[in-house]
């Protein structure tokens, strides 16, 4: 009896075929249908978009600052050395000292990348800033200044002594804001310039792309940082630094 019973199913199940297409296709009798779905990025990098190279920013610079803090000080960004140079931080021989090599080493890295990625490379103007369309002059020089300020801002914030002696029931590693910092700034200002904020990378990227694209714009690149640089050190040394620690008195 259980043979016959299990060739009886079976023979139903070779009977009656699922004939019903699936997914998509097999809601032809329901009043609603999903989306297709959604299709594969053509590449690896079309998904990336300006978060992505925003995050690539900033961890890297979290990164750099973290291995060489204890070397230099973790400056990387003649803006940052600048910064640091007017709230008398350094001298001015190492401050100068360490801006060539910034640029320096601006140049070589360009340089590195036009020699791996040369389609890359062309396609996206050598990672040259310039000022976007749509956007005026003004536009770009009033972003990279804000964008510096915020940046330079941030590194006095990370660094400040005093902050430590204050806080230090606060644990903070240094290149995590300033790396966030880097981060947010790139979000909001990639659309208008590109983002600069580090004058070494703008003149590494203009000088081996060396188009004229490159170099049309390329003062705005120098001017907004040192003088974003410059407010966040007079900001930070004037108004911040100026305010003394509270006390308490007994009566």
């Amino acid at each position: 009896m259980a043979e016959n019973k299990e060739e009886d199913v079976r023979l139903g199940a070779n009977k009656f075929t699922e004939k019903q297409p699936l997914g998509t296709a097999a809601q032809t009798d329901k009043d609603y249908k999903e989306p297709p779905p959604a299709p594969l990025a053509p590449n690896k990098c079309a998904s990336v978009g300006i978060q992505g190279i925003a995050w690539a920013f900033g961890g890297m610079i979290f990164a750099l600052v973290y291995c060489t803090a204890g070397i230099s000080g973790g400056h990387i960004n003649p803006a940052v050395t600048f910064g640091l140079f007017l709230a008398r931080k350094l001298s001015l021989t190492r401050a100068l000292f360490y801006i060539v090599m910034q640029c320096l080493g601006a140049i070589c890295g360009a340089g590195v990348v036009k020699g791996y990625m040369t389609g890359p490379y062309q396609d996206l103007k050598g990672g040259a800033n310039f000022v976007n369309h749509g956007y005026t002059k003004g536009s770009g020089l009033g972003a990279e200044i804000i964008g510096t300020f915020v940046l330079v801002y941030t590194v006095f914030s990370a660094t400040d002594a005093k902050r430590n002696a204050r806080d230090s029931h606060v644990p903070i590693l240094a290149p995590l804001p300033i790396g966030f910092a880097v981060f947010l700034v790139h979000l909001a200002t990639i659309p208008i310039t590109g983002t600069g904020i580090n004058p070494a990378r703008s003149l590494g990227a203009a000088i081996i792309y060396n188009r004229d694209h490159a170099w049309d714009d390329h003062w705005i690149f120098w001017v907004g940082p040192f003088i974003g640089a410059a407010l966040a050190a007079v900001y930070h040394q004037i108004v911040i630094r100026a305010i003394p620690f509270k006390s308490s008195r007994a009566c």
